[in-house]
């Protein structure tokens, strides 16, 4: 018996490439605009400095008419979800599991501690500060693991609703504005508490949440300092997926409760990607020069993607929020600082 397709008339053949090809040319409209704010943002950060991410971010926001009427709108919703998630998915090209063995049971334990406890108390802060359970869980999450990469792999799982969209933009504009704030003014804090190489590695890479922060920062001070620092800020982006898998537990949990579960799926393939090339890249699969070009795609797809949630917002929209989610990312990240630091500097880590 011959398959469907073989059986189809020429009509037919006719009418489903018509509507591929319409399809393609509906999502290509969306995604060129998502791509080329990339390209000048990408530009002007190399040129003139400052991160890129904000600065898509913020061009996103002023073309938000593109996400009002049609023809941009299925390009951008594509750019915002499947090429998030092909990004995210591409960090685990930046890491291999030697490199969480070089540094050590102290560092590792510290990092897994600090990051549990920032979640939990994000989500406690957000309460006190009569914030929803989510945006906590999400800023938390964001602050402690790798900051805007974080926030969009986390949101990629957590529940859709009115505000979803809105507190993930919230969430990566704060964790970048504050990480920005933190690789100038950290090593100043290393400086004057006179911390080793080690140590201030360590802190840095533990605290900074962006990961070219952290290597700015780091390389600020000393290389040894730098590489260490990149080595904890790595074990940090490992955190996501344990991460990411506790959060679909907890919203797959609340969605049985309203008989919903079936639209949380049990593992995301970006997730398991992820994990993939962790693996791969620790068994040395991945050539240098094919490591470095997804490390670069990777960079190049969350850059599109964050200018595609910036074209999905409005500034109206964020300024109804109020301070409140500012304040609850400044105290995240000013107790992850203090936790970090007083294990350095009490536990004698990297000494």
């Amino acid at each position: 018996m011959k398959p469907q397709i073989f059986n189809m008339s020429t009509a037919e053949w006719r009418s489903r490439l018509v509507l591929r090809l319409g399809s393609f040319r509906a999502i290509g409209r969306g995604l060129l605009v998502c791509v080329t704010i990339a390209l000048a943002t990408t530009f002007i950060a190399d040129h003139y400095g400052g991160p890129t991410l904000l600065y898509a971010l913020l061009f996103g926001m002023s073309l938000h008419f593109l996400s009002e009427e049609g023809r941009c709108r299925e390009g951008i919703e594509f750019a915002a979800r499947t090429v998030l998630r092909l990004g995210v998915a591409l960090l685990g090209a930046r890491m291999t599991l030697e490199q969480v063995g070089d540094l050590g049971l102290g560092p590792v334990l510290t990092v897994v501690a600090a990051v549990g406890l920032v979640i939990v108390c994000g989500t406690v802060l957000a309460r006190i500060l009569g914030l929803p359970r989510d945006l906590g869980l999400l800023t938390g999450g964001a602050v402690a693991i790798c900051g805007a990469s974080a926030a969009l792999a986390l949101s990629a799982v957590m529940p859709r609703h009115e505000t979803s969209e809105r507190n993930t933009i919230l969430t990566v504009v704060g964790v970048t504005t504050l990480s920005t704030m933190a690789m100038v003014t950290y090593p100043l804090i290393a400086g004057a508490l006179e911390l080793a190489n080690a140590q201030a590695g360590i802190f840095l890479g533990g605290t900074i949440h962006d990961v070219a922060q952290v290597v700015g920062a780091g390389y600020m001070i000393s290389e040894q300092t730098g590489d260490i620092s990149t080595l904890v800020k790595l074990v940090r982006v490992a955190m996501l997926v344990p991460a990411v898998m506790v959060f679909m537990w907890l919203f797959r949990a609340s969605r049985q409760e309203e008989g919903a579960a079936t639209k949380v799926p049990m593992l995301p393939g970006f997730l398991v990607g992820f994990v993939v090339l962790v693996v791969i890249n620790s068994l040395g699969l991945i050539p240098e020069t094919v490591n470095e070009g997804m490390s670069t795609l990777s960079r190049w797809c969350l850059v599109t993607a964050i200018a595609a949630l910036g074209i999905k917002t409005s500034f109206q929209k964020l300024a109804v929020v109020g301070w409140k989610p500012v304040i609850l990312m400044a105290l995240e990240t000013v107790l992850l600082l203090v936790v970090v630091l007083g294990v350095v500097m009490l536990g004698g880590l990297g000494t």
